[in-house]
């Protein structure tokens, strides 16, 4: 099964940002928005906003995956010691999935 990736840039600056979605094709990201219409993923904010309360770093990236009909959020974060770790969630529910790197949650 072919695996796709959807890339969402985020601008530094804002404290909840908002996501460009970018895509290979145009069907990709149509893909993904229907996904979000229909109710088969969370938006973005929300999900970022829990990841960013969570864990001690700053989202410096972020992805959405479809792998075997299951949609992934996935964060890269940078935490103050510059050891950047990655944080998998799963985009319908909102559920924690994996943790990978020096992944510190905050007290």
């Amino acid at each position: 099964m072919r695996r796709r990736t959807f890339l969402l840039v985020l601008p530094a600056t804002a404290a909840v940002p908002s996501a460009v979605l970018l895509a290979d094709d145009a069907s990709d990201s149509g893909r993904a928005r229907g996904a979000l219409q229909r109710g088969d993923i969370r938006p973005l904010a929300g999900i970022l906003a829990a990841v960013e309360q969570r864990y001690d770093g700053r989202v410096i990236d972020t992805e959405l995956e479809c792998r075997q009909g299951r949609w992934i959020y996935e964060f890269k974060l940078l935490p103050p010691t510059g050891r950047i770790f990655t944080v998998r969630i799963d985009a319908a529910t909102g559920q924690f999935i994996e943790a990978r790197g020096p992944a510190r949650e905050r007290p």
